[in-house]
């Protein structure tokens, strides 16, 4: 057996050691953390949806319609109306022909990979793609390259190598630590060009950038270009749960089939869908939440400059305040902490060696009030 408790008392030693708060209330930008209230700048709701009066009702509605759970997965008799509608509309709204939910951007991710890839095929991806598409093409057993980060001469390179089999590209479409994007553009071009499958893990990106929030795709080849496999999430910009991937008809009907991440698991609740069809039309509409939020960026990356705190270069929600040490990013997150900002602190294993960091996340429900105190304290800090 493991010495578990050897484990952790390294962890704690090693400054790794990971806590939970509780959180008491509903999800925003001002919440109560283990009794104090606090100003949040680390959710991923990035449009401030997630306990939006409208999305709110919508759950409300759907639980009377529907219940509270599916009961069963898709392919049994999980799959209701709600879930069907949902589908369609975010098809539309990412312009693909079809979509397909998945309980989690996870299980979206493993059920990809694991089912269009196998032993003897290979799967490309960045260095710094999310742990879920890692443990996709671990799962596939298929071969695993992880290029250096937006490295496309090296990833070219290696595609233009004789291979066995099938391969496929994977990256994040907005990086999840560091906020920058992928170029997607090159990535197609690339796919095209070696026949490869392309995955773009979309979670941090739709809702937020490109036309009308469709996403880091939209930014740099247009949403409608269905000869990219799209795996967007529900629980960050949309504010509600659950996940989705969007292509074209025979992929959908593919999957369908053998992503087991998919077929041996109880579908969404279908309350959860019914809301997230309000939180999507919210989306759409509210252009105000995607203006607010590109202006607190600004603001935010304007006012740490003038103190002399670089930021890289990258204008979406997540902005990470690099300092290298998981033991200094500590300190600062409890200073922080003490003074009634809320900012984890982010270290390795999820970040790589030497790249601890605060990762501040914004989000449309913040005040410029809010940042500006954000900017005050860090100045003081670092």
């Amino acid at each position: 057996m493991k010495p578990l408790t050897e484990f952790l008392a390294q962890q704690h030693t090693l400054s790794l050691y990971r806590e939970r708060g509780i959180v008491d209330g509903p999800q925003g930008v001002e919440i109560t953390l283990n009794g104090r209230p606090v100003v949040a700048f680390c959710s991923n709701d990035y449009l401030g949806l997630a306990n939006h009066p409208e999305v709110v009702a919508a759950l409300q509605e759907g639980a009377r319609l529907y219940g509270a759970g599916s009961g069963a997965a898709h392919l049994i008799s999980g799959h209701s109306e709600a879930h069907h509608l949902l589908e369609q509309e975010l098809a539309a709204f990412t312009g693909r022909p079809r979509a397909l939910l998945f309980s989690t951007g996870y299980m979206a991710n493993l059920g990809v990979l694991s089912a269009l890839m196998g032993r003897g095929d290979t799967v490309f991806e960045d260095r710094l793609n999310h742990a879920s598409l890692v443990d996709g093409a671990r799962l596939s057993q298929a071969r695993l390259r992880r290029y250096p980060h937006r490295d496309m001469e090296t990833l070219e390179a290696w595609l233009s190598r004789p291979r066995d089999g099938d391969a496929l590209i994977a990256s994040d479409g907005v990086f999840s630590m560091d906020g920058d994007l992928a170029p997607v553009d090159t990535l197609r071009d690339l796919a095209r060009r070696h026949s490869a499958w392309l995955l773009i893990d979309d979670a941090h990106g739709l809702g937020v950038v490109g036309a009308g929030g469709r996403g880091s795709l939209e930014q740099w080849v247009g949403a409608d270009d269905d000869g990219i496999i799209l795996m967007g999430t529900l629980g960050k910009a949309f504010g509600t749960f659950g996940a989705f991937v969007a292509g074209g008809e025979d992929l959908i009907e593919y999957l369908i089939q053998r992503a087991r991440t998919y077929i041996y698991t109880t579908a969404l609740p279908p309350a959860v869908a019914h809301a997230t069809r309000t939180s999507l039309r919210v989306l759409r509409e509210d252009d105000w939440r995607r203006t607010h939020l590109q202006q607190l960026i600004t603001r935010l990356r304007n006012g740490l400059s003038r103190f002399g705190v670089k930021l890289p270069a990258a204008h979406t929600p997540i902005q990470p305040v690099v300092v290298g040490d998981p033991d200094t990013a500590l300190v600062l997150s409890r200073a922080l902490l003490r003074r009634g900002l809320l900012i984890p602190a982010i270290r390795p294993p999820t970040v790589p060696q030497g790249g601890a960091r605060l990762r501040i996340t914004l989000s449309a429900a913040h005040q410029t009030s809010h940042v500006d105190r954000l900017i005050e304290e860090l100045a003081r800090l670092l």
